[in-house]
């Protein structure tokens, strides 16, 4: 008798031991259940599906604040940067996205912050700026839109080094090589890549707090993260340009940009 009660204490130990390490895993990188859920299934596209390999780290202390900053080459680029860690990262997403039936339960999950294509959506910098300031990592694509063209980058708009500036935290550049990407947001999922995901490191931006305001500074360190996104792609001598404030892409160039992309496959497999 006394040995049966050792063995099932010994199997519930075994059971219980796994069960516990997961729930302290949950409650240190503070993802809910669901969260997790739609982590691991996105690592599991990442790694397997699209074969991605990180060069690097993101090199970010426990409870610093940060802006990550990467180019933007396919609907699923947030995916490869958000399972290189356990952390929250907070995406800016465009606002019909978050409306769309389709998606929006998905991106409520993944806790994104809405944001308009075109000018200054200043309720989405203050969200942004909030979040950063109290120690959490927001993702931003500074180009506005999935750059089909054959540009390293498009003309980017400068709210990245804003947010990190009023926040007081690092810009943290990225370059992701290989995204796969057709034209249609769902089309990733139909193809295979091969991608590489490069961090560099956080940018310190403490000699320039508090001269937000001082003209050309904001411009300044958005090109300065800008180039070293080119570096990390292998283009040092890529000459980033800056978008106006009330940048909007125009049917047009949305159009002539999608028909030029029409034979990339570059990253299928």
């Amino acid at each position: 008798m006394l040995s049966q009660v050792m063995a099932v204490s010994f199997l519930l130990l075994v059971i219980a031991m796994p069960l516990l390490a997961a729930i302290r895993w949950l409650c240190r990188v503070r993802l809910t259940p669901w969260q997790w859920l739609l982590w691991s299934l996105a690592y599991l596209l990442v790694k397997f599906r699209w074969r991605a390999r990180w060069e690097g780290e993101l090199d970010l202390p426990a409870g610093q604040g940060a802006i990550l900053v990467s180019n933007h080459r396919s609907s699923v680029d947030p995916f490869f940067l958000q399972t290189a860690t356990t952390r929250k990262v907070h995406w800016l997403v465009a606002r019909e996205y978050c409306a769309h039936p389709a998606i929006a339960w998905f991106l409520r999950s993944c806790e994104v912050i809405p944001v308009g294509r075109g000018g200054v959506d200043t309720a989405a910098t203050k969200g942004a700026l909030r979040l950063a300031a109290a120690g959490g990592i927001v993702g931003m694509f500074p180009e506005g839109r999935i750059n089909m063209t054959d540009e390293l980058l498009l003309p980017c708009r400068p709210g990245a080094a804003l947010v990190a500036l009023k926040a007081r935290v690092p810009l943290v550049p990225c370059y992701i090589e290989g995204s796969p990407y057709d034209r249609f947001p769902h089309s990733p999922l139909l193809m295979t890549a091969r991608v590489k995901v490069r961090f560099g490191k956080p940018l310190d931006l403490s000699d320039c707090y508090g001269r937000e305001a001082e003209p050309g500074m904001v411009e300044q360190v958005m090109r300065r993260c800008l180039a070293e996104i080119a570096r990390l792609a292998g283009e040092p001598d890529f000459e980033p340009r800056l978008a106006g404030r009330n940048w909007k892409p125009t049917e047009e160039e949305l159009a002539a940009a999608t028909s030029s992309n029409l034979p990339r496959r570059d990253a299928r497999r």
